[in-house]
């Protein structure tokens, strides 16, 4: 027997301070790439939202400084600079180098707090060069620096000023980050997003970069209703008045805002203290249970509904709508995947009672409205019920009945779906490819046939009529729309590959439509990746190698210095042969897969109802306007 070595209390490191997080660093902002880098700016303006939330800031100022620095100014309380007793140090000191320390944990600092874990302040100045704070409080001004977390000297009153606020700079550290150029567009999402959930309120976000010089202000005296009128933009409402109504109980507080239009899937998104729940959670289940049951009652009521009628069922009275809804509460708890699902019993029913007792008065004081969104619900219902036989043919089969599966499908012999993939597949020809390319033992191969159908245009009969649609939830196996169950997952990487020209992004966004509007959960649980096949082969002195998109290509060319190059563009998948589309694009060891994160939903519903929606010059609007972003393209 080997001998092990001794393993005692010298061998135990203890990580003081913020040592811990410039060690792992992933831990508190979920990665070091852009994602991360962008949720440093969201935890320092998530302190300044909760002195919003309080009622003591209307103004939050965000600057994407020349050196790339970012600048957050609030016009709230400011940050306590006294001593806090037991460790002898500013509060200003505290909340920037204690994880866990603030007003948000018992204190009556706040009764209403945003952010998931409480350690923004700290946890940005950890991962940063350099942090600058400046506190205007109590008639004085406050300033204190840092550098990779540690304090260089103390905080000192620099002079005096009327005005009261938090102003934070900060230089994200390149030695942990991938990179540390920041997205105007990625920040301007999240912001006007917050903007819309706390009325009135004023966020500035401006660029002061070379070349990239942009500002723009948010604020918005309707809140929630401005934000359902925002994602409607794109739609047709099928009413003019927005649904809107609010209730405060405790320390706990609900509003909700809605309309319909003339589309055929819901876009309802969640939100707690700020938070985007895309999970769901307590608050959803309670606003879907009253609006079914709130609708059905007043359509029977008035007799829109007969005795002999079945109940209009949630997907029914869902379809179409789009709605916010904003609860705020002293303790949210998290759960779920992502913890962004609220786990709060009480609000489900304050959630529950609010949204029946005011849906039920506003269907009785606007008969107008209210016909028109009965009639609404009666037609998806009648249009279900002729696709209920077609959806019963989706449900999961067992492996026992595999049979039933697409004949075209191409299926994977291990059976755990945490092994599985399955590489949804543009046309015959390259599913033939893909077929003799795969590992047969862990990768399926689906082929699709041309365009398949554009779902934000069609009805729930429409998409269950469509041939390939169907082939597709089946191969998945979780079924769609109320009935969906990731449990019942086949494959837990659904690989979207198509050619690298128009027509395959065409059809990519299409599948990506589908994926979006009736099994969002997978996108949720990052099962969803797009394949990147080369778009070139160079090949010179009897060797080969492969070029991704035209930059590639270039670097690719000054490299090889050959005279004698001859360059293959391929045309799409099919011109691939199985070793190469297995070189290039399948194999687990050299391939490239994006993944698909549903990090902001609501721009995600934005781009969808844009791109393939009814109204043509908000597309037209949109192509101008990313044109310049475009990696490929063939006419």
């Amino acid at each position: 027997m080997v001998r092990k070595p001794a393993y005692s209390g010298k061998d135990i490191t203890v990580l003081e301070g913020l040592e811990a997080v410039r060690k792992r660093p992933s831990m508190y902002i979920g990665n070091t790439s852009s994602k991360g880098l962008h949720h440093l700016v969201y935890e320092v303006a998530d302190n300044s939202i909760d002195e919003a939330l309080a009622g003591f800031c209307d103004q939050i100022d965000v600057t994407i400084n020349e050196d790339n620095s970012i600048t957050i100014v609030d016009n709230g309380r400011g940050i306590p600079v006294d001593n806090v007793p037991k460790y002898q140090k500013s509060g200003v000191e505290i909340v920037l180098t204690i994880l866990h320390a603030g007003g948000k944990f018992g204190g009556e600092g706040y009764k209403v707090s945003g952010g998931l874990h409480g350690v923004g302040l700290s946890v940005v100045n950890a991962l940063s060069k350099w942090l600058k704070v400046e506190v205007k409080r109590g008639g004085s001004t406050y300033e204190q620096e840092y550098e990779l977390g540690k304090p260089v000297g103390e905080l000192k009153k620099t002079g005096s000023s009327d005005e009261t606020g938090t102003l934070i700079t900060f230089k994200a550290d390149d030695d942990i980050f991938e990179e540390t150029d920041y997205d105007f567009d990625t920040l301007a999402q999240r912001l006007r997003e917050t903007a819309f959930l706390n009325r009135g309120l004023k966020i500035n976000l401006s660029d002061k970069r070379a070349d990239k010089e942009r500002e723009i202000s948010y604020s918005y005296s309707g809140g929630i209703v401005d934000f359902v009128n925002y994602l409607n933009t794109n739609k047709d409402p099928l009413h003019e008045k927005i649904v809107y109504f609010d209730r405060k109980k405790d320390d706990s507080e609900v509003e909700v805002a809605m309309q319909y239009n003339l589309g055929y899937t819901d876009s309802i998104f969640t939100f707690a203290n700020n938070i985007n729940t895309h999970e769901g959670g307590t608050h959803l289940i309670g606003f879907k249970n009253a609006l079914t049951r709130t609708i059905n009652d007043y359509a029977r009521s008035k007799g829109f509904l007969k005795e002999k009628d079945a109940n209009l069922s949630g997907e029914d009275v869902r379809e179409g709508l789009t709605a916010i809804i904003n609860v705020k509460l002293k303790d949210p708890q998290f759960e779920g995947q992502t913890k962004t699902k609220l786990g709060n019993s009480e609000t489900r029913g304050l959630v529950e009672s609010t949204t029946a007792e005011k849906l039920t008065e506003f269907l009785g004081e606007n008969p107008g409205e209210a016909k028109i969104i009965i009639a609404k619900t009666i037609d998806a219902a009648r249009a279900r019920a002729a696709a209920r036989k077609a959806k019963e043919l989706t449900r999961r089969k067992s492996l026992l009945e595999s049979t039933t599966l697409p004949g075209k499908l191409a299926d994977c012999s291990i059976q755990d779906p945490r092994m599985c993939e399955i590489y949804v597949v543009e046309g015959d020809s390259a599913g033939g490819s893909a077929k003799q390319a795969r590992d047969r033992s862990f990768q399926a191969i689906l082929p699709l046939k041309g365009k398949i159908l554009n779902v934000e245009k069609a009805r729930i009969n429409r998409v269950l009529s469509s041939e390939e649609i169907l082939a597709m939830i089946t191969a998945m196996g979780t079924n769609i729309g109320d009935s969906f169950d990731i449990d019942n997952a086949r494959y837990h990487k659904v690989i979207i590959m198509t050619d690298a020209d128009v027509d395959g992004a065409h059809i990519r966004t299409l599948i990506l439509t589908f994926i979006y509007r009736y099994m969002k959960e997978l996108l949720d649980a990052g099962f969803i990746y797009i394949a990147q096949p080369p778009l070139y082969r160079l090949s010179y002195d009897g060797k080969h190698q492969y070029a991704y998109n035209d930059g590639e290509l270039e670097e690719a060319m000054k490299t090889i210095k050959k005279k004698k190059i001859n360059i293959q563009r391929y045309k799409g998948l099919g011109e691939m042969n199985p070793e190469q589309l297995w070189d290039t694009t399948m194999d687990p060891e050299n391939r490239t897969l994006l993944k698909v994160n549903l990090e902001d939903a609501t721009f995600a519903d934005e781009i969808f109802s844009t791109l393939m929606g009814d109204k043509v010059e908000p597309r037209r609007e949109f192509i101008l306007k990313h044109a310049k972003d475009t990696r490929f393209l063939d006419i």
